[in-house]
């Protein structure tokens, strides 16, 4: 068996997956290093100095290198649900309000450089990504600047103070921004320039530059630690490819035993059809969304006339399909469809594609046509189709005559601090969840401080659903507030949702632990892997 399709409850917490590898189970103590690809680049330049301080880093591809290195006072589980101690041995809320979370450590926790880890070692943390305050800022901030006061209570208590009640901490405390890391080796101050990383997690690593651009990272068990993650493996390689068919060529070579993100929809297709004999394609639902942003203080989309007009035009179904084929469905919420609270709120708003509805729109305002503006996409940041897709949506808008848009591709490094700074009017970005709830769907984009730096701002929005929905422990009780969130968003639209991917990854039939080895955030967990006998 080739092909290997993985099917999860459509839960707000991905279960386990009901089909196992097919490959033969694996030992975990071969001398061979795993070799796994990806397109995902890492340079270090004037704008992004330091791409691995989890004080700065906040995208998928840099946090599959912090998630191996740093740990994190609370995981994700295997198969997806809500968050079990890891760096502790216990955690949860003391009140009744979610407003007072209280840890205590596992017993002689250390660093991989043998140090002591202790709870002032986790204050000076968290505290350090809360305040420190760099240019340039990724938005990683935001997922703990609730955080009011840090007690610490001996070697291995801390209690987190909150300024508001919020059900969705101890999810935040599985991300890598809650990395654990040495006073010794990172400044309260200041990041930490270049790719040096270290903690004390599953993994130490050692790093391959070539220029100002990572072309490897060596990940090698760390003997000192102590967590909930069985190591499967001694040595795993991440090797770089400057693109996916680079990635697919070093696989059939055998250069490499794994590729994951990003494939192209060719690869994918070709692989789900005759993948060869050694090689096992593996199919899991994922959580990766892709939208439209927009500057919502630019002269060009300032009235919401023009961006609802958008929302009229765009065809979701017809972009998904002709770009991305099976690897993608159309979205219409921020939110996904697997996701408590989600809602086809841009679907009940504006049902199908209507060019007529969307020319009523911009008359109705008095907005001159054709609209002039460009939309600009990132080149090498979510694979080779990213450029495809902004073809696709530019013809979909000119088509009607009521817009003359133009298209502009930009590298990552560039991209990504532009956008920052206000200099796009109209952009595309993707999202990979920090983890699997409603609220990091919609907080990150419209909350204060936001992740896109958008002025955009409703205040029943920020001051009232936000706040409402996260004093919910059970989510589901939630669901009132965040499906009005996202009517909201479909008004006013401050974003355009376009489709939500699926996860591939094509691994050679000797390595065990493949389906485990993405959560539902898309982050590598590259203990998981193994090298068994194959089929």
């Amino acid at each position: 068996m080739n092909r290997k399709t993985l099917v999860l409850p459509a839960l707000i917490g991905l279960l386990a997956p009901t089909l196992a590898a097919c490959g033969g189970s694996g030992s975990g103590d071969s001398d061979d290093p795993i070799a796994v690809g990806t397109t995902d680049r890492f340079a270090v330049s004037k704008e992004v100095p330091a791409p691995f301080d989890p004080a700065y880093s906040y995208d998928a591809g840099t946090w599959n290198i912090l998630r191996q290195t740093l740990q994190t006072l609370m995981a994700m589980p295997r198969g997806g649900g809500e968050p079990e101690p890891e760096a502790a041995q216990k955690c949860g809320f003391t009140d009744t309000g979610n407003e007072r979370y209280a840890c205590t450590l596992r017993k002689d926790l250390k660093f991989a450089d043998g140090k002591p880890l202790t709870a002032s070692d986790v204050k000076f943390s968290i505290e350090r990504v809360r305040d420190m305050k760099v240019a340039n800022s990724s938005g990683v901030d935001g997922l703990v600047s609730n955080v009011e006061t840090i007690e610490v209570q001996g070697d291995r208590g801390v209690v987190f103070h909150l300024k508001s009640p919020d059900a969705t901490f101890p999810y935040k405390l599985a991300t890598p921004i809650a990395g654990i890391v040495s006073p010794d080796r990172y400044s309260k101050t200041k990041l930490r320039d270049g790719f040096e990383v270290d903690g004390s997690g599953p993994y130490t690593v050692k790093q391959e530059v070539k220029g100002d651009q990572l072309v490897k990272a060596v990940f090698t068990k760390n003997p000192h630690y102590k967590g909930s993650f069985g190591q499967q493996n001694e040595k795993v390689e991440l090797r770089t490819f400057v693109n996916a068919a680079g990635m697919g060529k070093a696989l059939d070579s055998g250069d490499i035993d794994l590729m994951t993100r990003t494939m192209s929809p060719q690869q994918v297709k070709k692989l789900d059809e005759d993948p060869g004999k050694d090689i096992d394609l593996v199919e899991m639902p994922g959580l990766e969304i892709r939208y439209l942003a927009f500057n919502t203080n630019a002269s060009t989309v300032k009235n919401k006339a023009v961006r609802q007009a958008m929302a009229q035009i765009v065809d979701r179904g017809a972009l998904a399909s002709s770009v991305y084929g099976s690897m993608a469905d159309p979205l219409y919420s921020l939110v996904p469809t697997t996701i408590t609270g989600h809602s086809n709120s841009f679907f009940n708003k504006y049902e199908q594609p209507d060019p007529k509805k969307a020319k009523a729109l911009l008359s109705d305002a008095g907005i001159d046509t054709p609209v002039k503006l460009t939309m600009h996409y990132t080149t090498d940041h979510y694979g080779p189709a990213t450029k495809k897709e902004f073809e696709t949506l530019q013809q979909q808008l000119n088509s009607t005559g009521l817009f003359d848009v133009k298209i502009k591709g930009e590298i990552w490094n560039t991209f990504r601090p532009a956008e920052r700074e206000g200099k796009y009017d109209v952009y595309g970005m993707g999202w990979f969840p920090d983890f699997p709830d409603a609220d990091n769907f919609l907080a990150p984009f419209l909350d204060k401080d936001n992740f896109l730096g958008s002025p955009y701002r409703n205040s029943t929005i920020n001051d009232e659903l936000i706040p409402t929905s996260r004093r919910e422990a059970d989510r589901l009780s939630a669901s009132k507030s965040i499906e009005k969130i996202q009517d909201i968003v479909a008004d006013d639209v401050p974003v355009l949702p376009l489709w939500q991917g699926k996860q591939y990854i094509a691994a050679r039939d000797d390595i065990t632990g493949v389906e485990w080895a993405l959560n539902s955030s898309s982050n590598l967990q590259l203990w998981e892997l193994a090298r068994g006998v194959g089929d």
